[in-house]
């Protein structure tokens, strides 16, 4: 059987590209998260805004009545 050399050491092409591969397939699984909890905040973010100005038109109608009963 034939040994290397002590100074034939390091990474084959094929090695290499194989790790590059996995952080490339790791990086998109990231993006990929990332855009997806981007978007469910935004539409968290909505629905919250909604709900404040259906908080308020009910704080309005309440105090109208308020008004209207004269407390």
């Amino acid at each position: 059987m034939k040994r290397l050399s002590k100074t034939k050491r390091g990474f084959t092409m094929v090695e290499i590209l194989m790790v590059v591969a996995i952080i490339i397939i790791l990086a998109a699984a990231v993006g990929i998260s990332a855009n997806d909890i981007l978007h469910n905040a935004h539409e968290g973010q909505d629905s919250v805004s909604q709900r404040l100005e259906d908080d308020k038109q009910g704080i309005s109608a309440s105090e109208q009545k308020l008004q209207d009963y004269g407390f």
